[in-house]
Parts: structure tokens; C-alpha cells; sequence
């Protein structure tokens, strides 16, 4: 082997470990808090619901959440769906099976509807109330499941 070739084979191994680390990055822990609305929750302060967990920036938050959990479901149920522990299987405001290219973007999560219909009357209405429409419990749990770990 020549000097050149060794060169070659170090800039491989070190844009390899680049494109690793990277990917790593991207996997790295990121949510809301769902009660004060900040990107800064943390992984560690969270609390178990509906079969996943929800996070919180401090234990405020979560003392808040769990004294009156039904006043943050939609936040609580919105936050499960950001964080990749449920996916969407059916329509939140028809329950019909969805038409992925009918959609609308709810605080960072894709939302895909069955009809124009139902896709125009959440694009209609204000961010809260549109995060409220799709993700109050009834809806939520009509239209979103868990997702099964490996």
C-alpha cells in the first residue's frame, strides 16, 4: 500500500464516523414541555400515559399535568405523536381511512385527512384550536395508535 491509498482509506474512515455522529445528533431527544409550551423538556422528567410518556421541563410541569391531565390531553396527546411513540391509522375528524396527500401541519406533526373536507375545516381553524380539534382524546384515540416497540 502507498501513502496515498492510506490517506484515502483515513479520510473514508473519518467522513464515515462524520455521517455516523450525525446521525447520532439527529436521533438525540427533543419535545416541548407540554405545559409551559418551551422546547426545553427533558427526558428525564416525564410522565407515564396512555402507554407512552409524556415530557415536561421541570417537575411543576408534570405536578400541573398530573393534578388536571384532562385539561392537557390534547398537548399530552399531540406531544405522544411528535415524539414518534404513536402514528396516525385513520382520519381524526371522520375516522375514515386517510388520503396521504390531503394534509395539514399541526406544532411540527403532519396530520393527513380522508377528504378536502375535513382537511379545509382543520386548515380553517387557529393553531390551538386546530390542535385541539385533532387531538382531543375522542379524536385521538379514534385516529392515532401506539407504536409497537421492536
Amino acid at each position: 500500500m502507498d501513502l496515498r491509498h492510506i490517506s484515502l482509506c483515513l479520510a473514508a474512515v473519518l467522513v464515515g464516523s462524520l455521517v455516523i455522529a450525525a446521525d447520532a445528533e439527529k436521533e438525540k431527544f427533543s419535545a416541548k414541555c407540554l405545559v409551559a409550551g418551551k422546547p426545553d423538556a427533558k427526558e428525564d422528567k416525564f410522565a407515564e400515559y396512555k402507554g407512552g410518556k409524556v415530557y415536561f421541563c421541570c417537575d411543576n410541569c408534570k405536578a400541573k399535568f398530573t393534578g388536571e391531565t384532562a385539561k392537557f390531553a390534547a398537548a399530552a396527546n399531540h406531544q405522544l405523536v411528535a415524539t414518534k411513540q404513536f402514528t396516525q391509522t385513520k382520519c381524526p375528524i371522520s375516522g375514515q381511512p386517510v388520503d396521504e396527500s390531503k394534509t395539514v401541519e399541526v406544532g411540527g406533526v403532519k396530520v393527513a385527512f380522508c377528504c378536502e373536507n375535513c382537511q379545509g375545516k382543520a386548515a380553517a381553524a387557529s393553531e390551538a384550536d386546530r390542535k385541539e380539534m385533532l387531538f382531543k382524546n375522542a379524536a385521538f384515540d379514534d385516529a392515532f395508535a401506539i407504536v409497537k416497540k421492536k
